[in-house]
């Protein structure tokens, strides 16, 4: 498990780092410097040194970085070395969408299943999957070892979904529903507030 010493800030930037960093080694790199990463991505190179000495540095001093290996243990250090398993709680529009999003496969993220209560989404194709009733999700979870759920309904159903998950051992929610959830200290929740964004954008515009 991750030292719970590393702040929240430095996690943050873990992805970034990591979606250069394929691209980078996709586009054949070999090496890099902290300060050639640092122009790429406007984070400055003594920024870069200290979020990877939290994990005891990947460099060499007069090497710089080498793209293939730091990309490969930034990956580790995200827990994408192994597969994840997921389910989607709503088969509405954000549902499908993020069910047919492919790149999450390629991250090792692997949707099992999407549940919804409307009667008419049952038993429909969203991609590869079938939606299900709700009736079935504690049994759905148990049966496909589920590591992650993904809530993608209305505030009004999402705490009691949250509650359900939660009792079934989920120890990891991503939240898409407009509500902070209440949940054991052991559970980690990411929430995505889609309407959040925007407002700061629109903060943005105008103080600009």
């Amino acid at each position: 498990m991750q030292d719970k010493s590393i702040s929240q800030a430095v996690i943050g930037r873990l992805p970034r780092y990591y979606r250069y960093l394929g691209d980078l080694k996709d586009e054949g790199v070999e090496r890099i410097s902290s300060k050639e990463l640092s122009i790429l991505m406007k984070v400055t190179a003594s920024q870069i040194r200290q979020d990877f000495n939290n994990f005891g540095g990947f460099g060499q001093q007069g090497y710089g970085y080498n793209v293939s290996y730091l990309y490969e243990e930034i990956g580790k250090i995200l827990g994408l070395n192994e597969d994840h398993h997921l389910i989607i709680i709503g088969a509405g529009n954000l549902g499908r969408a993020l069910t047919n999003y492919s790149n999450f496969g390629n991250r090792g993220f692997i949707f099992e299943g999407i549940f919804d209560k409307s009667s008419e989404l049952i038993g429909k194709k969203v991609g590869l999957l079938t939606v299900k009733p709700m009736e079935e999700l504690e049994a759905f979870i148990e049966e496909h070892s589920i590591d992650i759920v993904v809530i993608a309904i209305p505030k009004t159903g999402a705490v009691s979904v949250a509650d359900r998950v939660v009792k079934c051992g989920i120890k990891a929610i991503w939240n898409f529903a407009h509500v902070d959830l209440l949940v054991p200290p052991d559970v980690v929740v990411e929430n995505v507030h889609l309407s959040d964004s925007l407002m700061k954008l629109s903060y943005m515009l105008t103080v600009r």
